[in-house]
């Protein structure tokens, strides 16, 4: 949610965009323009007197909330701790990934055994960690960049490479629109991040058309794991050989 200093400073940025001088406002609100300066400059008061700025500059109050929130910066990776409070709760970081698709907690609670209650309390938690901002009826604005990655050798990654990506591999990608592709060379060093910046690319083209297709019906869409992979590496058995 947005802090009060947030609010005030949107209110500055208000009043200056509608050309209103403090003297301006202090007349509107009935205050001395002293008051004004000294109430704006503190970046702290009652939400009250946000709202009755807000009715002089014929603004509405959520409006001004929304636009603070949506200045907010957005995570493009989390901390440390965060993560392992993800892997601490195996719920929670479903409710995570379920997010990250951009589910509904209608959907959610539908697919996976989750109370309403349940979805509802690890919401509360996405939000206070900041990956949600929580609206009315547990609707949700995602806060996480267009390049948000989980943290290369953090808590969330070792947790898949240990949990799940065996299991990820054990499959057959025959099906429709799956496939797996496994190639070896010897390149350019020099041209080896060349590759690794396309396939960030592609998976940004992913996600991008995730987004695009929320409004399709869910029936309309399936759910698919994109995952890339580049590193210099030979396999043991072969690396064993080695003289």
């Amino acid at each position: 949610m947005s802090t009060t200093a947030d609010l005030v400073l949107a209110l500055k940025k208000e009043l200056k965009a509608a050309g209103m001088t403090y003297a301006d406002l202090a007349e509107r609100l009935g205050m001395a323009e002293s008051s004004v300066k000294r109430m704006l400059a503190k970046g702290d008061m009652a939400l009250s007197r946000i709202d009755a700025i807000c009715r002089v500059l014929k603004l509405d109050f959520a409006e001004l909330a929304r636009r603070v929130a949506d200045a907010q910066p957005l995570l493009a990776e989390l901390t440390q701790a965060q993560e392992e409070a993800f892997v601490a709760d195996v719920k929670l970081l479903l409710v995570a990934i379920c997010v990250l698709s951009q589910w509904t907690q209608e959907q959610i609670v539908s697919t996976y055994r989750l109370t309403t209650a349940e979805c509802t309390k690890y919401f509360a938690r996405l939000d206070r960690i900041g990956v949600i901002e929580l609206k009315p009826l547990n609707r949700y604005r995602l806060k996480l960049a267009k390049t948000f990655r989980w943290r290369p050798h953090g808590p969330v990654m070792d947790y898949f490479r240990s949990h799940a990506l065996q299991d990820y591999f054990s499959g057959s990608f025959d099906g429709h629109g799956e496939g797996l592709v496994l190639a070896h060379g010897s390149i350019s060093s020099s041209l080896a991040p060349s590759f690794v910046e396309r396939m960030q690319r592609l998976a940004q083209d992913f996600s991008q058309q995730h987004l695009a297709d929320q409004r399709l019906a869910p029936k309309d869409r399936s759910g698919y794991t994109l995952l890339f992979a580049m590193r210099s590496w030979e396999f043991e058995a072969f690396e064993n050989l080695r003289r």
